[in-house]
């Protein structure tokens, strides 16, 4: 397990600590589980953490036990993105913290959510690329994303009205979904770790958008090998392609 626990372990660590029954997980591998990858200890990622320096941020606004699921892909981005922030969402109150990270002025916070739901005027499709917004000594782009189901996300955009005054960047991207612990209804939902992705690409950051997209998918390997008893391969594609982007 990493020697400083991040944003996603504490709120797990938070939310665990309210909890009056274990929360057990439905469909993935049983036994006991690595505290810092939540995998089967056979089957543990930790080893392979690619933190990469970024200069945007992510904001993750959590559904109640989203960050109790083995599953769980925003814990993949804390792995990776060093400034990423974690909270519960809860409909009748919101952490002090949450609004003070939204009004740090180093910050522009892109609420991140499909544009077809909201408001012509609200959407964005683009953000200024890092290099431009470093020669310009302008804010650090902090993306917002809604860490839920998609009925859970849209209950959740709703019922938020400290998030209304943010520009929503509405991802477009032909690409389907990859995600295969679960799976959404329509393909072209993505899961949240993609969305990242697609926002750190979006923001003139690819090697970190690249290595995020191969994280998910050596997690995504580990995870289904451990449910289906099956040995990890270090050296088939997905691993290989992981370990080339990691930085000298």
């Amino acid at each position: 397990m990493p020697d400083t626990p991040h944003a996603v372990t504490r709120l797990r660590t938070t939310r665990l600590a309210r909890s009056t029954k274990p929360f057990l997980a439905r469909g993935g591998p049983s036994g006991e589980r690595c505290a810092g990858c939540r995998l089967l200890p056979s089957h543990c990622l930790c080893a392979l953490r690619p933190l990469v320096p970024t200069h945007a941020g992510v904001c993750l606004l959590m559904a109640d036990v989203e960050p109790l699921k083995p599953s769980n892909t925003g814990w993949l981005i804390a792995d990776v993105v060093a400034d990423t922030y974690a909270f519960g969402w809860a409909r009748t109150e919101v952490d002090p913290a949450l609004l003070a990270l939204l009004a740090d002025p180093q910050w522009q916070p892109y609420l991140v959510f499909p544009g077809e739901f909201v408001a012509p005027g609200r959407v964005v499709t683009a953000v200024l690329p890092t290099e431009a917004l470093e020669a310009q000594a302008t804010k650090r782009p902090l993306f917002v994303l809604l860490d839920a189901t998609w009925p859970e996300a849209r209950k959740m955009f709703r019922k938020s009205p400290y998030l209304d005054n943010f520009p929503v960047l509405s991802l477009q991207s032909e690409q389907l979904s990859r995600y295969r612990l679960r799976r959404s209804q329509r393909d072209e939902h993505f899961c949240t770790s993609e969305v990242a992705a697609l926002c750190l690409a979006l923001a003139g950051e690819p090697h970190a958008a690249q290595t995020l997209e191969a994280y998910l998918d050596v997690f995504t390997n580990h995870y289904l090998n451990a449910k289906n008893q099956r040995p990890i391969d270090p050296e088939d594609a997905a691993h290989q392609r992981l370990r080339s982007l990691r930085l000298p």
